[in-house]
């Protein structure tokens, strides 16, 4: 078990302090591709190279933090039409930390 990324809108960041990662609380900002809302039920995540590619698409709106989330097994995550992993469910505040924040629009 390793550490995995999740990229996010600054907006979202009071959110994911308090209730952790967590898309049904999706709402304060769009996702990384400019979704209004989840676009599976769960979280995605990636290791550090593809979360680089996740800032680089950025279609927020505005600049984005990368939440770290430590424990994550390997075997527990689902692979999106799109080809990106997930994590189903959420992931709890006490398991992520803040890795990078206010990353601006590339």
């Amino acid at each position: 078990m390793g550490r995995l990324y999740h990229v996010t809108s600054v907006r979202n960041r009071d959110s994911i302090r308090r209730f952790g990662l967590d898309p049904s609380r999706m709402g304060a900002a769009r996702g990384i591709a400019g979704s209004r809302g989840p676009e599976v039920d769960g979280i995605f995540l990636a290791d550090e190279h593809t979360a680089g590619f996740f800032i680089r698409i950025n279609n927020t709106g505005g600049p984005v933090d990368v939440w770290a989330a430590d424990g994550v097994d390997p075997a527990s995550l689902v692979i999106s039409p799109e080809g990106f992993e997930y994590l189903p469910g959420t992931i709890s505040p006490d398991r992520i930390t803040l890795h990078r924040q206010d990353v601006p629009l590339p």
